[in-house]
């Protein structure tokens, strides 16, 4: 069942969300040639637990971060280390989720460390401009698949593909919630959109059409082939006119 935030509820979030936005641009601005990402780590939490709010993550299944970072053939759910020094070159995946006042928000957004090639670029801009495509179906009434469909038929017209085994889904009172969303699928199934609905949408894209792996950490997702994966992502209010992308301002 999909939850309905109250008004209250959205108030917080709205909050949550800009919080939450504010922070990982400060993490990512900080994303330079010789900084670990133990150190953005470090940076994101101190800043969470200025701010009165708890780390989503840190704990979570027993993760053991406050942020997600992946790095090149990283999908998803890197987790930071001293040892793991930003190069020129790289595409920095960085994931993150806060908790204040009972209520979650999440956001992903990746950079180019340094000069990148033409493939690093496009994959880039595609997959952002994939996260687009998919809220623009966040309306009052479409079907789920369709948020889906936007985002799996763009990617592919680009020439990328999505990850199938990972997806976005709800939040709000829980980091993760009914429902889930997938980035591919035929539009015009799943349930229809209603005002008060909160979706994560976030769209992680790879070179190749190669299944995911799990590395030997338990948590790291990497490309099957080795090639480049890029990962965004907002939290999205559902209402009765637009979508409002709560995390506004930190992608």
């Amino acid at each position: 069942m999909i939850a309905i935030k109250s008004e209250q509820e959205i108030a917080v979030l709205r909050d949550n969300g800009k919080l939450l936005a504010e922070i990982l641009a400060e993490v990512m601005s900080a994303a330079q040639e010789g900084v670990s990402t133990l150190e953005l780590d470090e940076l994101a939490e101190r800043r969470i637990r200025e701010a009165g709010a708890e780390p989503a993550f840190k704990g979570y299944r027993g993760y053991p971060a406050t942020l997600c970072t992946s790095i090149n053939e990283e999908v998803v759910h890197g987790i930071p280390s001293r040892d793991r020094v930003l190069c020129s070159g790289d595409l920095l995946s960085v994931d993150v989720g806060l908790e204040k006042d009972g209520l979650f928000v999440d956001m992903a957004t990746t950079v180019a460390v340094g000069a990148v090639d033409s493939t690093a670029r496009k994959l880039l801009e595609v997959t952002k401009q994939s996260l687009w495509e998919g809220i623009s179906q966040v309306t009052m009434g479409n079907r789920l698949s369709d948020v889906s469909h936007a985002i799996g038929s763009y990617v592919e017209r680009e020439g990328f593909y999505v990850v199938r085994e990972y997806v976005g889904h709800g939040i709000g009172r829980k980091l993760h919630e009914d429902p889930q969303i997938p980035n591919y699928g035929p539009p015009g199934q799943g349930p229809r959109l209603k005002p008060g609905m909160v979706l994560a949408i976030e769209p992680m894209v790879k070179v190749d059409p190669e299944p995911t792996k799990l590395e030997t950490d338990d948590w790291t997702v990497t490309t099957g082939s080795g090639g480049l994966a890029v990962h965004f992502e907002h939290t999205v209010l559902v209402t009765e006119t637009f979508a409002e992308v709560l995390t506004r301002g930190g992608e």
